[in-house]
């Protein structure tokens, strides 16, 4: 939690098996009025069933025995600890750009996911435009319940630039995590920072194809809900981390990590996508 914003806020469910069944709200029942005498016409909504499967994450790391006699037995434990966050990091990247298409391994993130109404264009220029917000407003808008704002750093600098002219940035807030870092908020909105993935690339880099064509330097900004029945993880068993001892093969002393686990949105509105921003000055 302390290495990924998203894992610290998104809550995770426990479920039994290897995936999760479930149905999202396609379209909600008919009402209507009716006069004395009369019936209502029956009417009923839409559900549609999905399955969300788990995947398997996590890795080996090896740990030589020369430097835990030298060193000390807690070695294995730093290891153990950067591995975990390594796991973090790529879980993050995942969450936002992971397609199972390209790797079956692997879970659909956001950007895969969110489609249709759910997916906002910043504007129609070659390149990208600017972040406006009254587009941001609109993503908010198109969210039901929001809960957080996911954007990089580069945009969240933008944002304290913007918060210095009140025109632009007046609903620009700051408050403190579980970690007493500072979070930017933007209409009471907590900011999640997408920084860096486990290779220390950016996740949600200026990298992306624009509206406007041209060429890939663009970046989204995805509004999410985060909780019971609209974002949630899914996890069979939280983290496991197992001690394999020396190998026979080598001196080595391994550790195995792993986690069963994946992401579920039980709501077609739970996440919007406001895509195709430039690195520019924000725009009212």
């Amino acid at each position: 939690a302390g290495s990924s914003d998203i894992l610290m806020n998104l809550p995770f469910e426990n479920i039994a098996g290897n995936a999760m069944k479930y149905n999202r709200e396609g379209s909600l029942p008919g009402v209507g009025f009716r006069g004395v005498n009369e019936a209502y016409t029956p009417s009923t909504g839409i559900l549609n069933p999905l399955t969300e499967a788990l995947v398997i994450a996590g890795g080996d790391l090896d740990v030589d025995k020369f430097i835990v006699d030298t060193m000390g037995a807690n070695q294995r434990s730093i290891h153990e600890a950067m591995k975990v966050r390594a796991l973090s990091l790529a879980w993050t990247k995942k969450f936002i750009k992971g397609d199972n298409q390209s790797d079956p391994r692997e879970f659909d993130g956001l950007q895969i996911r969110v489609t249709g109404n759910q997916k906002i264009a910043a504007g129609s220029t070659a390149n990208g435009d600017a972040l406006s917000l009254l587009k941001l407003d609109a993503a908010i808008d198109q969210t039901l319940n929001p809960t957080h704002i996911v954007m990089n750093k580069a945009m969240r600098r933008r944002l304290t630039v913007a918060a210095r002219t009140y025109t632009i940035g007046g609903f620009i807030t700051y408050d403190k995590d579980a970690f007493g870092r500072r979070v930017t908020r933007y209409n009471d909105l907590p900011i999640l920072i997408v920084d860096l993935d486990n290779t220390q690339a950016e996740i949600l880099g200026f990298t992306e194809a624009c509206p406007g064509g041209g060429t890939a330097t663009g970046t989204s900004v995805y509004v999410v809900s985060m909780g019971e029945g609209m974002l949630n993880g899914i996890q069979n068993g939280g983290i496991d981390v197992r001690d394999i001892g020396e190998l026979e093969t080598s001196p080595l002393y391994r550790t195995r990590v792993e986690w069963y686990n994946g992401f579920a949105a039980y709501n077609g509105r739970a996440v919007t996508r406001l895509w195709g921003m430039s690195d520019a000055a924000i725009v009212a």
